[in-house]
């Protein structure tokens, strides 16, 4: 069933689910997944990925890869998973997430970003666009954690997965199976900190970088106190601006994912029945 338009791809899949489908199939990016959550939240019925969008960040990290015939053989051998969903709380009202929500530099980028440099360039649309961001100062905003002190940082990455627009890994200790998010925070006011941020991303020796640090939580409030327009981002889609809440929902989706995908020990998969 194709989609007739940008958020449609929730209300087709909630009504499926209300019509008695057992299982739903979503081909496209981590975007459109991000749509069809919207139906399917609470719900026990099978999200299956095919991956056919532009980073595709959830099929990277359960090991489905970016080949959609490749992942459509491995579906039949998929089990279920069940796990949280990450929902973002601000004045558009709530809306979940798969991957992660990132608040300010990369938002920013997200909502200056054309579609027709998107269509065109695909993920090199966003390394132009963040480019045209160099010259430019990151405002810088207040994150709290499970109630703790608040921090500051001009990006704020919560995360449920390790790996970042489907190239790197930022949030190493991530996990789908955890319900928790991996809070990574960037200091820094202007270009130059970014520049040093790319470098340890692509080394992958961003921890223990200054001006980077990294939390786990359940509940992040952002909030800033001089009321600027700082843009929010969730599974790499525009969503709003501060201020907002990213909180933890367990037990809100079942996910079908390869059987030797294991984040985390001592965690146990059932067979889907409805796969054979």
């Amino acid at each position: 069933m194709p989609t007739t338009g940008p958020g449609t791809a929730g209300d087709i899949a909630c009504r499926a689910i209300g019509e008695g489908s057992e299982m739903i199939l979503a081909a496209g990016g981590d975007g459109t997944l991000n749509e069809v959550v919207q139906g399917m939240a609470h719900s026990t019925v099978p999200l299956g990925v095919l991956p056919a969008g532009t980073a595709n960040v959830l099929a990277t990290e359960i090991g489905l890869g970016r080949n959609l015939g490749r992942a459509a053989e491995i579906i039949s051998k998929c089990v279920t998973r069940r796990i949280a969903l990450g929902r973002l709380d601000y004045d558009g009202g709530p809306r979940y997430f798969l991957s992660m929500a990132g608040v300010g530099f990369d938002a920013q980028i997200v909502y200056d970003l054309s579609s027709g440099l998107k269509e065109r360039l695909g993920k090199a649309a966003y390394w132009v666009a963040g480019f045209a961001h160099a010259l430019k100062r990151f405002p810088e905003f207040e994150v709290e954690i499970d109630g703790t002190a608040s921090k500051i940082g001009s990006f704020a990455l919560a995360s449920r997965v390790r790996n970042y627009g489907g190239d790197f890994e930022i949030a190493r200790r991530a996990s789908l199976a955890a319900d928790r998010f991996e809070v990574v925070l960037f200091r820094g006011r202007h270009a130059l900190p970014y520049f040093k941020y790319l470098c340890g991303m692509v080394a992958g020796r961003l921890e223990g970088m200054g001006g980077v640090s990294f939390s786990t939580g359940r509940e992040v409030r952002v909030a800033d106190a001089a009321g600027r327009r700082i843009h929010i981002q969730v599974d790499g889609e525009y969503a709003g601006r501060l201020p907002a809440s990213i909180v933890i929902v367990p037990d809100a989706l079942t996910l079908l994912v390869p059987p030797d995908y294991l984040p985390a020990p001592n965690n146990h998969f059932r067979d889907c029945s409805l796969l054979g």
